[in-house]
């Protein structure tokens, strides 16, 4: 995983986009944690560390340990619409995870970090409904504008009051 900042500590948000570049809309977490770090003003948001994750799930159990919210984004197929975004809060596993192209896959990653204690203290997961799997595959128009949405919502949400996103001006 790579860090455009530290990791996680107590009174940190961590955003952790998942996926892989090579295998079309698995990229969607991937593509809205890029974004997102376009949409932040300059130096990011204040406590919040943004992490690329990939093939190594049980990562996420060191990079998420110890804060108070941690955001997982990455591509599902739950049969809706390509681009859909779907939201689950808490720590069950959403199904849209049950399977995955990760080594192992989130929910194996939850489970792991609720048996060793090691989970943050608010977790929320966004799936991106993704269509194009298939290795060099192009991501699809839906997911990539579903990406985009989803980052500019998240830049609002980190920056809090008083702050604009950079794609923003201050009213």
């Amino acid at each position: 995983m790579s860090t455009s900042g530290e990791r996680a500590a107590p009174g940190r948000t961590v955003v952790i986009g998942l996926g892989n570049d090579w295998r079309g809309d698995d990229r969607a977490g991937l593509e809205t944690v890029r974004v997102l770090r376009e949409e932040l003003p300059a130096g990011g948001a204040p406590g919040v560390a943004i992490v690329e994750g990939g093939g190594d799930l049980t990562e996420l159990i060191d990079v998420w340990a110890g804060a108070d919210l941690a955001v997982v984004i990455d591509a599902v197929r739950t049969g809706a619409a390509p681009g859909t975004v779907h939201r689950w809060a808490g720590t069950a596993a959403a199904p849209g995870w049950r399977y995955s192209s990760h080594a192992l896959g989130l929910a194996d990653a939850l489970g792991l970090g609720r048996a060793l204690g090691r989970m943050p203290g608010e977790l929320l997961l966004i799936g991106i409904e993704g269509e194009r799997f298939a290795i060099g595959a192009a991501m699809s128009p839906a997911v990539r504008a579903a990406a985009a949405r989803t980052a500019r919502d998240l830049a609002r949400t980190l920056c809090g009051p008083g702050r604009t996103p950079a794609g923003e001006r201050s009213r």
